[in-house]
C-alpha cells in the first residue's frame, strides 16, 4: 500500500504571540495520522497567504521566512528518504522521531566525552590500559577548561562544533598551557575519536576534523649507554626500597618490557624457548601483540633475586614492582647518586633495549621488533636511527683523534 504524505503550512491563531503575531506551524500527516509543531516564525496575520500556505510579497522578510519554510519541506522530504534507506515504517512516529528528535538538544560535548571515558573505564585491564584513560581524561579536562576560557560554558552542543572550534582548542593548548607540538596533537586526536562516536551515530552531519591537519614530529627518544646502564648495575645502594627499582629498571634494560608489562610479568610468563633456554612469552598490554624475549643473564639473575619475595609470591609475579609513579620518581633519585645528567624515566629502559643493548651490539631490527612487540618494523626502524646518530658522533672523535695524531706526527 501507498503511503500518503502531505504537508501543510498554517498561521495559528489561538496562539497569537504579545505583539500580535501569529506563529506559523507545521502539519505533518501520514496515512491520516497527524503531527504539528511550531517552526518557530512567527508573522502578521495579513502578511499570511493561506491559499499560498506562505508568506505574501518579495521582501527581505518574505524571502527569509518562505526559504525557512522549504528547508522544513525539505527535511521532511529527507526524512522520508532516510526511513527508505533504513527500510524502516514510514509512520508519523518514526517521521517525529526524525524531525522533533529531543535528544538533539541534549547531545552535548562534554556529557558524550565522560560517557566515553566512563565506559572505558568499566573496560580496564580488559581492552584498554590505565594510561590510555588517563590521557583521555587529561583531555577532557582541558576540553572543560578551554570551553570556559573561549565560551565561558561547562558544556556545547555537538552541533556547534566546526573547524573553527578544533584550531582554537589547538591553539589554546599550544599557547595557554603550553603544550609541545606533539602533545596538542594528540590531545586534538583524542578529541577526534570522541567526534567520530558521533558522526558513527549520525548525531552530526559534516565531520569538522575534515581539514585538520595535525602532525606529530619524530622526536628522538631518549636511552641509556652502555657506561650509564653499568653505572647504575654496579652501584652499592643500601637503601632496600631504591635498591628494588633500579634492580626492575636493569631488568627492562635488558628485556624491552614497558612497565604495564613488567607488572603483569608472572611465573606462567616464563617458559622454554627454541633454543632450550628460559625465555619471556607474553601479550603486550597496551597492543596485545605478542613478545617473546630470550632472557640475558643479568635479567635471569634478576628474577632468581626476587624468587622469594613476599609480594612475588603473595600476588603471583615475577618481580615486585610498584606504581609507575613511584617508580620514576625513585628513578630520578637513583639517576642523582650515579651521578647521570639524564633525567632518568622507567621508559627509558625499553628505549635502552632497543638501542645500546640490541641493536648496537648486532642484533638484527627484525628481532628486536618482535621482542618489544611492535606491529610494525617502522616503528623499531626510528630506533635504528638513533643509533645511527650514534655511529655519527662516534665517528666524529675518531675522526678529531686521527686528525690530533697526523698533527702530532708532523710536529
Amino acid at each position: 500500500m501507498k503511503t500518503k504524505i502531505t504537508l501543510h503550512f498554517y498561521a495559528k491563531s489561538t496562539k497569537m504571540n504579545a505583539v500580535g503575531k501569529l506563529p506559523i506551524y507545521v502539519r505533518l500527516t501520514v496515512n491520516g495520522q497527524r503531527l504539528e509543531f511550531s517552526s518557530k516564525k512567527f508573522i502578521e496575520k495579513s502578511k499570511w497567504s493561506p491559499e499560498m500556505t506562505k508568506m505574501k510579497g518579495q521582501s527581505e522578510e518574505a524571502r527569509s521566512v518562505n526559504s525557512y519554510l522549504e528547508m522544513i519541506r525539505s527535511k521532511v522530504l529527507g526524512a522520508e528518504l532516510e526511513l527508505l534507506h533504513k527500510n524502516e515504517d514510514i509512520t508519523i512516529e518514526n517521521f517525529q522521531a526524525i524531525l522533533l528528535d529531543k535528544n538533539k538538544a541534549n547531545r552535548m560535548l562534554v556529557s558524550i566525552f565522560q560517557d566515553h571515558n566512563n565506559k572505558m573505564k568499566e573496560l580496564l585491564g580488559k581492552q584498554y590500559a590505565p594510561g590510555t584513560l588517563q590521557r583521555f581524561e587529561v583531555t577532557l579536562n582541558h576540553l572543560k577548561n578551554f570551553l570556559n576560557w573561549k565560551y565561558k560554558v561547562t558544556d556545547i552542543r555537538i552541533d556547534k562544533i566546526d573547524f573553527a572550534f578544533i584550531t582554537d582548542f589547538e591553539f589554546y593548548l599550544r599557547s595557554i598551557k603550553n603544550c609541545a607540538n606533539n602533545t596538542a596533537v594528540k590531545y586534538v586526536r583524542n578529541f577526534r575519536k570522541i567526534i567520530n562516536i558521533c558522526l558513527n551515530n549520525d548525531w552530526i552531519e559534516k565531520n569538522p576534523f575534515s581539514k585538520y591537519e595535525g602532525k606529530v614530529y619524530e622526536v628522538d627518544k631518549e636511552f641509556l649507554t652502555e657506561e650509564e646502564i653499568n653505572k647504575i648495575y654496579n652501584k652499592t645502594i643500601t637503601n632496600t626500597r631504591l635498591d628494588q627499582v633500579r634492580d626492575i629498571f636493569i631488568f627492562c634494560c635488558f628485556t624491552g618490557l614497558a612497565y604495564i608489562d613488567v607488572q603483569q610479568l608472572r611465573k606462567d610468563h616464563l617458559g622454554i624457548g627454541i633454543d632450550g633456554n628460559k625465555w619471556i612469552f607474553k601479550n603486550r598490554q597496551k597492543t596485545d601483540t605478542r613478545s617473546k624475549i630470550p632472557l640475558l643473564p643479568v635479567a635471569e639473575e634478576l628474577i632468581e633475586k626476587y624468587a622469594t619475595h613476599p609480594k612475588c609470591n603473595n600476588e603471583d609475579r615475577l618481580l615486585p614492582v610498584l606504581s609507575n609513579q613511584k617508580m620514576n620518581s625513585y628513578l630520578k633519585e637513583i639517576g642523582d647518586i650515579c651521578g647521570i645528567q639524564k633525567e632518568i624515566t622507567f621508559h627509558m629502559a625499553r628505549h635502552t633495549f632497543a638501542t645500546s643493548v640490541t641493536l648496537s651490539n648486532g642484533v638484527p631490527i627484525e628481532s628486536v621488533s618482535k621482542m618489544l612487540g611492535h606491529k610494525s618494523l617502522r616503528t623499531t626502524q626510528h630506533y635504528a636511527k638513533i643509533v645511527d646518530k650514534r655511529v655519527s658522533d662516534d665517528m666524529a672523535i675518531l675522526k678529531q683523534k686521527l686528525l690530533t695524531q697526523d698533527y702530532a706526527k708532523s710536529c
